[in-house]
């Protein structure tokens, strides 16, 4: 069985380094630098939001020309790079060009991602000096490279699997950012994922795309995409193991979304003031799609965050939201369950608290003891046929208000 570990000891063929550089004033780490020792096969997905960042704009270009080339990521911190005009655009050009020539590469092999207070220019001045110092320390000090590039996080977010094949082993492994203007319309935050397997660079998109549909974009803080927000795959082939066969792209694939699953859940664990990890799991939708969309507007309605942050059983808000989720459902045959943890372990699925178009007949003291758990676990059976989809969110606390409301002081 395959089992997702939230540290990395190493991947063959990559080095990083994640270090204080002077961006960020309490000293922590504010830049971190991934550099593969080989042209890797990158895959990448990019927020889809109209106002996108200067260093997305890049990336996407660089993606579409050289996806079999890439051989560097650069990650600041405290500046987006965002709404900068074409300063911001040349100044993330010029950022890679630094990489570049301290790597001996060309700039067009290095992707820059940037994370912070959209509006600012990037502090050029120490930029540069910081680039020059991430490659003296380049190692294999993964904890560091993922504190690099945290802002309102809390803690750094990790997570590596090793896959033993007939071929050989090889790992995944990744790192995210991410607490809040979190909310799934590609992949909403910061990551980057690497392995030594070899593939070439339409797998790796596939790969990615496949992986990113049911993990990072299924997760929800507060409903805000951001104008950054970006997801890439390196693949160095540095294990020597090519996936050559059907099974072994399966096989893949399965791990791979594995290690973005814990990397999104680990991003809704430190949900910005967050005190709640909810499930949420939609059954009985007309498709798929609509199972996802349902559970969306749950996920992201301040009603249903509020109420769970309040320890209140409120069901009818969830109720409320799916109602108004865009999709038909005959409220007559919809069910909802609420039960404690995570995961559900058997077919039973918790305490039924609404049928038939009306409360069910619950204890609802027992249903307060169930939200007032750390973690929740919400089903709801729409009775309407065989989509479903889980998303994972979190509560939504006044400690949310306190963190964004002084974000920029």
């Amino acid at each position: 069985m395959l089992e997702v570990k939230e540290q990395i000891a190493g991947v063959k063929g990559f080095r990083v380094a994640g270090l204080h550089t002077g961006l960020k004033k309490n000293g922590q780490p504010d830049m971190t630098l991934i550099l593969a020792d080989r042209n890797c096969a990158t895959g990448a997905v990019f927020t889809t939001n109209l106002v996108k960042a200067a260093p997305v704009l890049l990336c996407e270009k660089r993606l579409q020309a050289g996806p079999g080339t890439l051989r560097a990521v650069i990650i600041n911190t405290t500046c987006a790079n965002a709404a900068t005009g074409a300063a911001g655009l040349a100044n993330a050009e010029t950022m890679t060009r630094w990489v570049a020539e301290q790597a001996q590469i060309q700039p067009e092999q290095v992707l820059v991602m940037s994370t912070g207070v959209i509006g600012t220019q990037l502090p050029m001045e120490k930029i540069q000096p910081g680039i020059e110092k991430l490659f003296q320390n380049l190692g294999h000090n993964w904890e560091q490279a993922a504190r690099g590039i945290m802002t309102t996080d809390t803690r750094p977010k990790l997570a590596a699997l090793r896959v033993l094949t007939a071929g050989g082993e090889y790992t995944i492994a990744g790192i995210s950012k991410g607490a809040g203007m979190i909310a799934p319309n590609m992949a909403t935050m910061l990551g980057v994922i690497v392995t030594d397997a070899r593939m070439n660079a339409a797998q790796a998109q596939s790969l990615l795309a496949s992986a990113v549909k049911t993990t990072y974009n299924r997760i929800v803080v507060d409903g805000d995409t951001s104008t950054n927000d970006m997801v890439t795959l390196l693949a160095s082939g540095a294990s020597g193991v090519l996936l050559d066969t059907a099974t072994e792209m399966l096989q893949f694939q399965q791990a791979l979304t594995l290690v973005c699953r814990s990397l999104a859940q680990q991003v809704v664990r430190d949900g910005e003031g967050a005190s709640k990890f909810i499930t949420l799991e939609v059954l009985g939708a007309p498709d798929d799609a609509s199972a996802a969309q349902i559970a969306h507007t749950i996920a992201a309605s301040p009603l249903v965050k509020t109420a769970f942050a309040g320890n209140d059983a409120n069901w009818g808000r969830i109720m409320a939201a799916a109602g108004r989720a865009g999709v038909a459902f005959n409220p007559e045959a919809a069910r909802l369950w609420f039960a404690p943890g995570e995961e559900l372990f058997e077919a039973d699925r918790g305490l039924l608290l609404f049928e038939h178009g009306m409360p069910a007949r619950y204890s609802e003291q027992e249903a307060t003891a169930i939200v007032s758990e750390d973690a929740v676990y919400v089903s709801l059976d729409c009775g309407s046929g065989r989509g479903q989809a889980i998303v994972w969110t979190c509560d939504l606390t006044h400690a949310y208000v306190d963190i964004n409301g002084s974000y920029r002081s």
